[in-house]
C-alpha cells in the first residue's frame, strides 16, 4: 500500500509539473492587462504604454494598459495583488505605491513584498532642487548655509502632503541637519509658479520641468547618486551629502505566486525590451533613465527602499491626507 501510495504521489507530482510547464509554454494566449495607478498622460502611464507596446511586439499578443487611479495609486496595487497569479494581470509599480504608501497609510490592504512578485525594474527619475533667482541660494551648499543661518524661515514647496517631493526634501532636511518649512500644493503644476512668485524659496522639480525653465531658476542639485544625463551640468546633492540618493523608480510586478516559467518569460521579454533602441528613444523623450534590474535584485531593492522611506517618513511624522 505504501509503495502504491508513493507511486500515486509521484504521478500526481508529474501531472502538476506538466500543468505548470504547459502554462509557461502557452503563455500568453490571450490579452494581458497592465494596471497603472495614475491617470492617462502621467509619467507612469506613458512608461507603461511604452512597455506594453514592446511586450505586445515581443509576444505577438496584446498587452493593454488599464488606468486605475485613486488613493495614491494604492487602488491599482491592491487590485493587482488580489488578481490571479497567472501572468495576465501586471502592475506598473512606482516608488510611491510600493515603498512609501506602507508608511503613509494606516491600513494598507496589501503588503508589497508578500503580495507582489517583482518581474523587473526598468527605469528611474530623480528630481532637481531649484531655487528662486532672487535668493542668494545658488548651490546646495548655499541652501544648507542659508537654512542653518535662518532656521525655519525658508520655505520649500511640494506637490502635496505625503508626495515623493515632500519626502525627498524631508530626507534632505534630516541629512543636512536643517529645517525648511513645508508648504504643500495641490500637485506639481502649482509649485513652480509659487517659486517664481516668491511664495517659496526652493522646490523639488522634475528634470523635465527644471530644464525647461532653467533660465528662470537656479538649478541646485539632482537627487540621484550621480549626475543625470538629461541635466549633465547639475551636480548631485551627494557631492555635499554623502550617499544622498532618492529617485522615483518604475518596475513591472505581478501577483505573488506567479509560476516560475511565466515569470521567466515575462522577465526575459522585459529585459529585451529595455535593451531595444526603440524603447531607449521613447524613455529618452520622457527623460527617464532606463536601467534593467532582474527580479531578485529588484525585490532586494524594494526591501532596502522600504527601510529608507520608513526612516524618513517616521522621522518627519508624515501622514497622507
Amino acid at each position: 500500500m505504501n509503495g502504491l501510495f508513493r507511486h500515486l504521489l509521484i504521478g500526481l507530482g508529474g501531472l502538476i509539473g506538466f500543468g505548470t510547464g504547459a502554462l509557461g509554454q502557452d503563455f500568453p494566449n490571450r490579452p494581458v492587462r497592465i494596471l497603472v495607478g495614475y491617470t492617462a498622460g502621467s509619467l507612469p502611464d506613458l512608461a507603461a504604454r511604452s512597455i506594453a507596446q514592446a511586450l505586445s511586439k515581443n509576444f505577438g499578443q496584446s498587452f493593454v494598459v488599464e488606468n486605475k487611479p485613486g488613493a495614491g495609486a494604492t487602488l491599482a496595487t491592491d487590485i493587482a495583488a488580489k488578481s490571479p497569479a497567472d501572468g495576465y494581470t501586471l502592475l506598473l509599480g512606482e516608488t510611491g505605491q510600493l515603498e512609501m504608501a506602507p508608511y503613509l497609510f494606516k491600513a494598507l490592504p496589501y503588503d508589497t513584498l508578500r503580495d507582489l512578485a517583482p518581474i523587473g525594474l526598468v527605469a528611474s527619475a530623480p528630481v532637481i532642487f531649484v531655487s528662486n533667482l532672487k535668493t542668494q541660494i545658488k548651490t546646495i551648499r548655499d541652501l544648507i548655509r542659508e537654512a542653518k543661518a535662518n532656521p525655519g524661515k525658508l520655505n520649500y514647496g511640494s506637490s502635496g502632503i505625503g508626495s515623493f517631493h515632500q519626502i525627498v526634501f524631508e530626507a534632505f532636511n534630516a541629512a543636512a541637519g536643517v529645517k525648511l518649512t513645508h508648504i504643500p500644493f495641490k500637485g506639481s503644476t502649482q509649485t513652480l509658479p509659487a517659486l517664481l512668485a516668491g511664495e517659496v524659496q526652493v522646490i523639488p522639480a522634475s528634470v523635465v520641468n527644471a530644464m525647461t525653465n532653467a533660465t528662470k531658476i537656479n538649478l541646485l542639485g539632482v537627487t540621484s547618486l550621480k549626475r543625470d544625463p538629461f541635466a549633465p551640468d547639475v551636480p548631485p546633492i551627494s557631492a555635499e551629502i554623502k550617499g544622498f540618493d532618492f529617485s522615483s523608480e518604475f518596475g513591472v510586478l505581478a501577483p505573488a505566486g506567479l509560476p516560475p516559467e511565466v515569470l521567466a518569460k515575462l522577465s526575459g521579454a522585459l529585459k529585451s525590451a529595455v535593451e531595444t533602441q526603440e524603447m531607449q528613444e521613447q524613455f529618452k523623450k520622457l527623460q527617464m533613465l532606463l536601467a534593467w534590474t532582474p527580479p531578485e535584485d529588484y525585490r532586494e531593492k524594494i526591501r532596502q527602499n522600504l527601510k529608507k522611506f520608513e526612516q524618513v517618513i517616521r522621522t518627519a511624522n508624515i501622514q497622507a491626507n
